[in-house]
Order: structure tokens, then sequence, then C-alpha cells
């Protein structure tokens, strides 16, 4: 009897052993794992977005302004074209020179001289178009201040992990945007809608970008957190027409929205250009004036930024939590950062949002217990790093398997003699 129960020991023994040493195996090979995933896109350089929105806006009325709806309309395309749908694309065009009648080609835009890309096509969604285009309704779709009878398809329904690319063209000056050459969008109204929209936790990154002259002072007077702002112009300097076409009889796109769509054209939806190598062809020969970038207000490095992340329609995980027990209390919202928002890459949602969830059967403390359990991880990995719970996790397993070998090896000790 005595030698079986040594011989148990020993074999439990070994069993501690084995976890011991997959767990610390685990930890070593986690490094190599990360810094492969680091280098494609994922881990620290990964968003912690799951959607994607796009609003995009043409200011401009009149035949004159053919280029400003040209150049929404090539935003508009090149959205599409990586993935973001139209139930998540904002189309506001001033005016419809598809349909003007100085169209020499009813039904059509075009942004080059050749004539080789039909921008408006026959599947284009306009949200708002002619004189529903005003500074009003641009700051309500922004704001999420809408009337009840105003029907999805022109709300930005978005939430605290949406991306949100914000594209406006148009005629402007010092810290001002014309809409229908009858009002202006000033640079504190763009600044304080960014800011509600961060309050009511309405994006997690935006991309502001602006193609009119002085556009850079559009975007100086921002101040909420992870915005990213680029435009065309310094302040006193115009933003140029590309190229006019002789049939149209005008100019049909602007020089600064010309050469990004010409990159974008390079870009597919699994692209690993970053949005510092979209910067990074910004040139003053090719622009005629300073096209700007402001920064200092987004949070991650432009190298690790892809410009899919604005620009496409992504597809990720999101973390949800174990239904509560309804007979329960309401959950505690889920843990902020220091200016109110989710600060990492981990997703947490309510409650409702999670309604679809299988009940399991379980008896009310078994529940309980495993709501708090579930409840502190999140809060450690809201809290914490990304990857702090799961390297804690590893940790965890390699010294409760050492403190086990330990006592299993005494009691086999004592039990010997």
């Amino acid at each position: 009897m005595r030698t079986q129960s040594v011989a148990l020991g020993y074999y439990i023994v070994a069993i501690a052993l084995l976890l011991a040493l997959s767990a610390v195996a685990g930890a070593q090979l986690a490094g190599p794992v990360e810094d492969f995933f680091a280098q494609h896109g994922g881990s620290a350089s990964a968003s912690a977005h799951t959607n994607n929105w796009a609003v995009l806006v043409c200011a401009s009325r009149y035949w004159f302004n053919y280029r400003h709806m040209a150049n929404a309309l090539g935003m508009y395309r090149t959205v599409k074209r990586l993935g973001i749908p139209d139930s998540n694309i904002i189309l506001m065009l001033a005016d419809d020179a598809a349909c003007n009648a100085r169209n020499k080609f009813p039904g059509c835009v075009y942004a080059n001289q050749g004539r080789h890309l039909d921008l408006y096509g026959d599947n284009i969604e306009v949200d708002y178009r002619g004189y529903e285009v005003t500074v009003e309704n641009f700051l309500r779709v922004l704001t999420g201040r809408m009337d009840a009878s105003v029907p999805r398809s022109k709300r930005l329904l978005t939430d605290d992990r949406s991306n949100v690319f914000v594209y406006m063209t148009g005629h402007g000056g010092n810290e001002f945007l014309k809409f229908q050459d009858n009002e202006e969008i000033s640079a504190f109204d763009i600044a304080d809608a960014l800011e509600q929209m961060w309050q009511k936790r309405r994006y997690h990154e935006i991309l502001f970008m602006v193609d009119t002259c002085q556009a850079n002072t559009m975007f100086s007077k921002f101040y909420s957190p992870n915005v990213l702002a680029t435009g065309s112009s310094e302040l006193g300097e115009s933003s140029y027409s590309h190229e006019n076409d002789y049939d149209i009889g005008v100019a049909v796109i602007d020089k600064f929205t010309h050469y990004i769509l010409q990159f974008m054209e390079g870009i597919n939806k699994t692209s690993q250009a970053s949005m510092q190598d979209l910067f990074n062809t910004y040139d003053y020969k090719k622009f005629e004036s300073h096209a700007g970038v402001r920064a200092d207000l987004f949070r991650r490095p432009l190298d690790r930024t892809l410009v899919t992340d604005f620009f496409g329609g992504v597809a990720q995980a999101e973390i949800l939590p174990f239904p509560p027990d309804e007979s329960g209390p309401e959950r505690s919202p889920e843990p902020k950062g220091a200016l109110g928002h989710d600060e990492h890459a981990v997703g947490v949602v309510s409650p409702a949002r999670s309604s679809n969830f299988n009940d399991t059967v379980l008896s009310g403390d078994a529940r309980a217990l495993q709501q708090r359990q579930f409840d502190t991880l999140i809060a450690a990995a809201a809290v914490g790093h990304p990857d702090a719970w799961a390297d804690a996790t590893r940790k965890l397993r390699a010294w409760a398997s050492t403190f086990l070998v330990l006592v299993l090896v005494g009691w086999v000790g004592m039990r010997g003699k």
C-alpha cells in the first residue's frame, strides 16, 4: 500500500512538472509570436476599432465648381472599393453636376481629361443633396442630434469603436469653409462638434481631411483626443485645380485630392501602407501649396497606423461580457481612461449589446461568481495594456505550477518516511 502511495505521488509530481514546463515554454514562445503579429499590423500597432464610417462633403454649388463634386465622388469611390459599405457612408453633395444642363455627358462625372472612369455611375447613394447640405445638417450628422423623423440612412450611427473619416472640399479661407455660397462653418464649429462626439463616445479615432484654400487653418482649433488631421494648404495659400477638360469646359479635380486618390489606387483591403507613407508623398511641387498634417492629438505612431484603418472596412472581434443574472442589479459602467473613454484595444460592451447570448444553465451563486471573475478579467484588460492580462496569466500559471511541484515533492517525501 505504501509503495502504491509513493508511486501515485511521483505520478502527480510528473504531471505537475509537465504543466510547469508547458507554461514556461508558452511564455517564452509568446514573445516571438507577438513580435510577428506586431510587424504585420497586430498587437500594439493595431487599431482597437471594430467598424469604419466616412462623412464626405462637397460644400460648393454651381457648374464652375464641378471639381469639388469630383473630389468628393473620388473619395466615395475609394472608400467603397476598400470595403466601407454605403450604409456606413454619409455623402453630402451641394449640387448635382451630373444632371446639370451644361454637362455634355449627362449623368456622368469625371475626374480626368481622358474620362476613363465615371465617378457617378449607377451605384451611388447621395444622402444629402442640394439645399440639404447646410452647416446645421453637417453638425447634426457629426453630433447625432437628429430629429426622430430622420431615417437611419442619413445618420452617423457610430460608437466608441468606430473609426471615422471626415472629408470636406469647397471654397474656404482662414478658419472657415463656405457652404452653398450662402453660409460658413468655422474651425471652432468643427472642433466643438468633434469634442461632442468624443464626450458622447461616438468615435474611436478620426481622420479629418480638407481640400480648400488655407485648409490647414480648419483644424487649428481641434482639441479632442485621437484626431488626425491633414489639409491641402497653409494660411495664405490657395488650393489649386489639377487639370481642365475642354469638352466639359471646367476644371475636373483639385491637385491635392488628385494625388491622394492616385496614391490610394495602389492600396487594397489587405495593404500594409501606413498613414506616414501617405504623408511622405506630399510634395509642394505637385500641390503648389504646403499640405499640412496635425498629429499631436493622435496617440498612435503614424508609421504604425494603416491607411485602411480609415479608408477601409474592418471585421475585428470585440470582447463581450458574460450576461448578468436578470434578477440581479445592473452592471456597473465599464472602466474608463483618464479622459472618460476606453483608451486601449479591448472592446467592452453593455449587456444590452450582448443580449443575443444564450443563457447558461447555472445556479444563482455560480452565475454570480462567474460574472465577478469575468468582470475582474475585463477590468484588468481595459485598465492596463491589452497584452498585460495575457502576460499575467502566463506568469501565474508558471508560478502556480512550480508551487504545486514543491508541495507535492514535500508530500511525497513525508509519505516515504
